[in-house]
């Protein structure tokens, strides 16, 4: 049997109680059968009805020593039987079933799940990180310490989660860390985010980590540690607020270069490998000049610097990306050209 069927203790009382009753079942077909002489038919019936209290007559006549071994398998057997039944109805009366089969078929998608994202915490950076996530429809995975949440998660909104401690490092890994291609840690202390960030680099050397500080000072621990990216969320909002009045045009015209949802994006990246064969190596005028959809804004080279309002002569090179600006009908005409 499934070793993971074992791990629930919700099971495994049901799981349990059937295995003692089958013991007993199987203790008394023995007996009768060697103290009778009974065939294995007569002797299993005769143990049923013993086990069960049901009254009904006896396949024939007890000897003494038979007499004497049904009172000892009935003291036996009477508390078992009645634990089984009790335990049995208990499970499907109160919903533990489906609990447990819930739980096991969330198990099996775990192990398939690749190339997602693991959020770490579920606080006001956490939730917009999985409202944007949906929005853009990555695959994600949550790992929180709150109940309650889980359990909303699990039965209303249908999104994968685990319980527990995301400092574990047993967790990140039961999470699919190996397999995953960013994580995201929004714990509230910076020492936390900091355990997460050196455990998920250890195991994944090419994991995308984006963290959560709220000091300054973890800033530079934090990117020490493996994290690509450090969010101080406090600061931005505050910088954020203080530009409104700084440079108010500026700002506002920034808001409206949206990148949320599917149906407003503003803006957009491509990567060379999505762009067709027949541009790749060639120019980016090359690209304007076949698919005049958007505005090229930027550009990335392989080396990660960037490049603000590319020049017509660029070239396409692997491991580059190119940044694009357009109205929403635009973007989503340039993502079905290149299939993104």
């Amino acid at each position: 049997m499934n070793r993971m069927l074992l791990n629930f203790k919700l099971f495994s009382k049901v799981l349990y109680s059937f295995i003692v009753l089958f013991m007993i079942i199987f203790f008394g077909t023995i007996g009768f059968m060697f103290i009778e002489g009974w065939s294995l038919l007569d002797s299993f019936y005769q143990t049923i009805i013993t086990v069960s209290t049901v009254g009904f007559e006896t396949v024939d006549e007890l000897s003494s020593l038979g007499k004497l071994f049904t009172a000892f398998l009935i003291i036996t057997s009477f508390g078992t039987f009645a634990y089984t039944v009790t335990s049995i109805t208990s499970y499907v009366v109160s919903g533990d079933y489906r609990r447990y089969f819930r739980e096991y078929k969330f198990m099996k998608e775990m192990k398939d799940l690749k190339n997602h994202v693991v959020v770490c915490g579920y606080g006001r950076v956490g939730s917009k990180a999985i409202e944007t996530l949906s929005e853009h429809n990555h695959e994600f995975l949550v790992i929180e310490q709150n109940a309650e949440i889980i359990e909303r998660f699990r039965t209303d909104l249908n999104i994968k989660c685990i319980k527990g401690d995301a400092t574990k490092d047993e967790l990140l890994v039961k999470a699919g860390i190996e397999n995953a291609k960013a994580l995201i840690t929004t714990l509230p202390y910076d020492a936390d985010n900091l355990f997460v960030v050196l455990t998920a680099r250890e195991i994944n050397k090419n994991l995308s980590i984006i963290a959560r500080a709220s000091n300054g000072s973890s800033v530079k621990k934090l990117k020490i540690a493996g994290a690509n990216n450090v969010i101080m969320p406090d600061s931005l909002g505050g910088s954020h607020m203080a530009q409104l009045v700084a440079t108010p045009d500026v700002l506002e015209f920034l808001d409206e270069i949206s990148i949320q949802g599917e149906n407003e994006i503003n803006l957009e990246s491509i990567d060379f490998k999505d762009i067709p064969e027949d541009c790749q190596y060639k120019s980016i005028k090359d690209l304007k000049d076949q698919f005049p959809v958007c505005n090229i804004i930027g550009f990335r080279n392989p080396d990660g610097q960037y490049d603000i309002n590319p020049s017509d002569d660029t070239g396409i090179v692997p491991n580059s990306k190119l940044f694009v600006l357009g109205n929403p009908e635009q973007i989503k005409k340039l993502n079905r050209i290149f299939g993104i």
